[in-house]
């Protein structure tokens, strides 16, 4: 076997054999495929695509190159969720404890923000001491006391992934259907839950824009799960807007917990409610109420047991930025967009998220929203608070804002979208 050969074979729109997978997984793995090589495969990939054999082979064998994880000792069904990535999407954070309380066991295995887009693990690293990083036995013994676990992955988890991964983000390879399916159930599937719901995000904000394509990854996702053994559904949720009212790190755990205390932006209720439906329904659990486990407080006590055995002070006051600049409405009227990419951005360059996987990020950078698509406004009221601990990144933040919402006459009628578009299963 020789990659160039396997090159070749996609780069003419060919199908690549199972061998070939499998090879080429395992030579890229060890350092026999170089950088280059893999790279060019990849663009081969983003051009022609795969069929659903090859995108089977290709995850099974980047789950072959690593461990799989087993929780057959836990005493619940398992229930994860896994969401695409967006801007505002805290549902993670309140998502798992409530699941937990309702009688789930939530193995949350995470990532960290790249670019416009938030990640679980830095906004959860804004409370003092919480750790990310848990062995295997701390994981599982964190999952088995609490209920719910969120944590990253450890690097026998599906290291072909990690290695290619990183690749994609350098080479204009991320969008690409099959490797960012196989990306995701690779390490869904070795994680070993017993069930899956997918929150695939559509819009400007999201790395699918339009729906068709979301739908296609969700449907390719849905069948790598349901060939594996793994009960898997797919929700096709709006991303248009940010999500709730905050997008950064520590801003976003405020919000989390207020929708954990009964309270929190509407949206974010909503769906963090329809994905613990969903889990709930796949890991077979049809008798809890999700909405009541909020309002009497019992998902908040997950919450605490939760970060408090990962290290963590659910008591502690979460950093605050240093400084602060306000962004008013240019006119009366009804707020019609707040784009969600643009405020995505606005945050990341104001120290909410990174360029490189390697980059600190503030914990209390980012975008508090004091008003959303279907609100009225007047002239000079504050619509953005944006907040970082170097002020020298307010214009730059500001560039991305230019045409980030628009104002439409008073008394302009509204309709907002959908949270949830569509459900694949």
């Amino acid at each position: 076997m020789d990659v160039i050969s396997v090159i070749r074979t996609k780069r003419d729109r060919g199908e690549l054999s199972p061998q070939q997978i499998d090879w080429v997984i395992d030579a890229y793995t060890r350092g026999e495929v170089a950088d280059e090589q893999m790279s060019a495969l990849a663009m081969a990939i983003f051009l022609n695509g795969m069929n659903r054999t090859e995108i089977a082979r290709w995850t099974a064998a980047m789950i072959a190159s690593g461990e799989r994880m087993n929780f057959d000792t836990l005493s619940r069904p398992t229930a994860d969720k896994h969401s695409t990535g967006g801007v505002g999407d805290k549902i993670t954070l309140p998502l798992a404890p409530l699941v937990a309380a309702c009688g789930a066991a939530v193995p949350q295995l995470s990532g960290r923000g790249l670019g416009h887009t938030g990640g679980t693990l830095d906004k959860l690293e804004s409370i003092p001491g919480w750790r990310a990083l848990l062995s295997n036995e701390e994981m599982l013994n964190v999952l088995d006391t609490t209920g719910a676990v969120i944590c990253a992955a450890g690097d026998g988890l599906a290291p072909a992934d990690k290695k290619l991964y990183a690749l994609r983000d350098v080479t204009g390879t991320v969008e690409a259907i099959p490797l960012i399916a196989s990306s995701i159930m690779s390490k869904k599937i070795a994680e070993g839950t017993g069930s899956l719901v997918l929150d695939v995000k559509v819009g400007t904000g999201a790395f699918m824009k339009n729906i068709d394509d979301a739908r296609e990854l969700a449907s390719t996702m849905v069948a790598l799960g349901t060939d594996s053994g793994v009960k898997t559904v797919a929700l096709l949720t709006d991303m248009s807007t940010p999500l709730g009212l905050t997008a950064g790190n520590a801003l976003e755990v405020r919000e989390s917990v207020e929708v954990l205390a009964g309270g929190g932006p509407a949206d974010v209720v909503e769906l963090t409610l329809a994905l613990a439906r969903e889990m709930l329904d796949a890991a077979g659990i049809k008798d809890a109420d999700p909405a009541k486990a909020l309002a009497d407080g019992s998902a908040m006590d997950v919450w605490r047991r939760m970060i408090a055995a990962q290290g963590g002070d659910p008591d502690a006051a979460l950093p605050v930025a240093r400084e602060q600049h306000v962004v008013t409405a240019s006119a009366s009227g009804v707020l019609t967009r707040l784009d969600a990419y643009d405020i995505g951005i606005a945050a990341w360059r104001l120290g909410a998220g990174r360029a490189r996987k390697e980059d600190p990020v503030q914990a209390g950078a980012g975008v508090e929203i004091h008003a959303k698509p279907g609100d009225t406004v007047t002239a000079g009221q504050p619509l953005l608070t944006l907040h970082t601990d170097t002020p020298e990144k307010f214009d730059y933040a500001l560039e991305s804002l230019g045409a980030a919402y628009d104002i439409a006459e008073p008394g302009t009628a509204f309709t907002a979208n959908p949270i949830v578009l569509d459900r694949i299963a």
